[in-house]
C-alpha cells in the first residue's frame, strides 16, 4: 500500500535521490535521481518527471498490454474564464483540432484513422484534456501530433467562425435534452454565484460574442510548460515518452528552462457557497418530467469522500441501491433514478435523480428527498455496507484493466489531489469506511437546505 505525494519543485517525492518500490504493502528506496517509480504487485510501474520548464510527465507501464492512452492536460478549466471570454476554455478545444501550420484538420484525423486509434479532447470546470488511445508502437505519433496541436494551433478567424456554428449546434444539442438542462441548471443554482456553477461550454450568447483575439489571448496565458501535464498508461516507456514530449514541444517553439518550477496547485480550502434553494421548474414540453434534488458537499480532497462515495452506492449506485428498489421496483415511478457527487476542488455537491410521469413529479420529488432522510435518521445496515464497499472496489479493479483510466487517474493525481494512491492504498480506505462514518456525512448532507430541479411540460408543481 503506497501514497506518494507529487511536490511542485522536482519529481522525487521519497527524498531528492529515491524512488519507492512497492511489493505486498512494504516499500523499500532504490536510488534514482529526478524521478518516482513505484511498482505495483501486477508489474504495472509508474514513474513521475519534472522537465524543463516545469512539464510534468507521469507514466504507468502495464505489462501484457498492447495499446497505450495519452492525454495531454492543461490546468486551465470554465472556472478559470475572465468576464467576457466565457466559453473560451471549450472553443479552443474545438480549435486544436482544427490545424496548425504542419498538419490540417484533416491530416490531424487521418494520422489516428491510418492506425486504428482515436482522439479526443474534454473541457471540464478546472482542467482540458487532450487525448488519444492508439498501439504502443503509435505512441511517439500521438505524442507528435497533440504536442502541435497544443503548441502550435493556428486559431485563424476563418476557424473561428466555421467552429462557431459546431459549438452553437453543439449547445443546442443539449438544451434539447432534458437531463442535461436539469444538471446544467442544477450546477448552477446548488453552487450559487460561485464560478464553478458556469456552464462549460458557456451560452449560446457568450459563444456568438466570443472574438478571436480573446481565445488567442486565454490560450497564450494557460497553455505555458508550467500548466501541462502530460499521462501515459499501457505500451508505454517512460524514458522515450519523455523525450518525445520534450521534442514535440520544442519543435511548437515552447521555451523549456531548465529548472522552471510547474504551476501551483488550486487551493483545497473549501469555499463558502450561496446555493439558490427551494424547487425551481424548467418548462419543456417533454413526455417525461427530469428531477434532481441535492445541495453542496465536499470538495475532492476532503477525507470524508470515501464516506461520500458509500453513501451514493447505497443510495443511488446499482439496481440493489434504495433509489432502484423504492422508485423503481417497488413503486414502478421511474425508469432511470441514481444518485452522484461532483467534486472539484475548493466545492462540491450531491443529489439524486430520477425521470418520472409529469403527473407523479411531487411525489417522486419528495420520496427523494424522504429516501435520503431516512438514511440520516436510521444509518444503514450492515449489509448494505458490505454491498457498497464490494460494489467500489471491484469497479476500481476492473476499471484498472483500462489504459484509458489509468492515464486519467495519474492527471486527477497530478492536478487536484497532489498525491498518488496505488490501487491497495484505494481499496484500504474504502473498506475502512463505517457504517457510523456514511450516516456521519448522510445527517450532514440532509440537514441542509436543498435545491431541486424540475424539468417538464408544466409551470410550477
Amino acid at each position: 500500500m503506497a501514497v506518494i505525494p507529487l511536490p511542485l519543485t522536482g519529481s522525487g517525492v521519497l527524498g531528492s535521490d529515491e524512488r519507492a518500490h512497492c511489493d505486498g504493502g512494504r516499500a523499500r528506496a532504490l536510488s534514482r535521481e529526478d524521478s518516482v517509480l513505484l511498482t505495483h504487485a501486477d508489474g504495472a510501474v509508474v514513474r513521475r518527471s519534472v522537465l524543463p520548464g516545469g512539464v510534468r510527465v507521469l507514466t504507468e507501464s502495464m505489462p501484457g498490454v498492447l495499446s497505450a492512452t495519452v492525454g495531454f492536460w492543461v490546468g486551465v478549466g470554465s472556472r478559470d474564464e475572465e468576464p467576457g471570454m466565457h466559453g473560451s476554455t471549450h472553443f479552443l478545444e474545438h480549435l486544436l483540432f482544427k490545424g496548425t501550420p504542419t498538419r490540417s484538420a484533416l491530416d490531424i484525423a487521418l494520422v489516428f484513422d491510418e492506425v486504428g486509434g482515436e482522439s479526443n479532447a474534454a473541457t471540464a470546470k478546472e482542467t482540458t484534456c487532450y487525448y488519444a488511445r492508439v498501439l504502443g508502437t503509435d505512441v511517439p505519433m500521438a505524442i507528435a501530433t497533440i504536442g502541435d496541436m497544443v503548441t502550435s494551433a493556428k486559431l485563424t478567424d476563418a476557424d473561428l467562425e466555421q467552429e462557431r456554428g459546431v459549438i452553437l449546434e453543439e449547445l443546442a444539442m443539449d438544451a434539447d435534452d432534458p437531463t442535461d438542462v436539469a444538471h446544467e441548471r442544477f450546477a448552477e443554482l446548488v453552487l450559487g454565484d460561485h464560478v464553478l456553477g458556469r456552464p462549460i461550454g458557456g451560452t449560446p450568447e457568450d459563444i456568438l460574442a466570443t472574438q478571436a483575439g480573446s481565445v488567442r489571448g486565454h490560450r497564450d496565458l494557460h497553455y505555458r510548460p508550467e500548466n501541462l501535464v502530460v499521462t501515459a498508461a499501457g505500451a508505454v516507456d517512460h524514458d522515450a515518452i519523455c523525450a518525445a514530449v520534450e521534442q514535440a514541444l520544442a519543435d511548437g517553439g515552447w521555451q523549456l528552462t531548465p529548472g522552471a518550477a510547474p504551476a501551483a496547485r488550486r487551493s483545497s480550502e473549501a469555499a463558502s457557497l450561496t446555493p439558490v434553494t427551494g424547487t425551481h421548474v424548467v418548462r419543456r414540453d417533454v413526455e417525461q418530467a427530469n428531477i434532481l434534488l441535492g445541495c453542496p458537499a465536499y470538495p475532492a480532497k476532503d477525507e470524508r469522500r470515501y464516506a461520500v462515495q458509500v453513501l451514493n452506492t447505497v443510495l443511488g449506485g446499482g439496481m440493489s441501491s434504495r433509489l432502484f428498489q423504492q422508485v423503481r421496483e417497488q413503486r414502478g415511478l421511474a425508469y432511470s433514478t441514481y444518485s452522484f457527487a461532483s467534486a472539484y476542488s475548493d466545492a462540491g455537491y450531491f443529489a439524486l435523480y430520477a425521470g418520472c410521469s409529469p403527473a407523479r413529479a411531487r411525489e417522486v420529488l419528495d420520496l427523494l428527498g424522504a429516501i435520503l432522510d431516512e438514511v440520516a435518521a436510521n444509518g444503514i445496515t450492515e449489509d448494505e455496507l458490505r454491498v457498497a464497499v464490494g460494489a467500489l472496489c471491484g469497479s476500481r479493479v476492473l476499471s484498472g484493466e483500462d489504459p484509458s483510466a489509468r492515464m486519467s487517474r495519474l492527471g486527477g493525481a497530478e492536478l487536484v489531489t497532489g498525491e498518488y494512491h496505488d490501487l491497495d492504498e484505494t481499496l484500504r480506505r474504502i473498506r475502512a469506511v463505517t457504517a457510523e462514518q456514511v450516516v456521519a456525512v448522510a445527517r450532514d448532507l440532509a440537514a441542509q437546505e436543498r435545491t431541486a430541479v424540475v424539468v417538464g411540460p408544466f409551470d410550477e408543481i
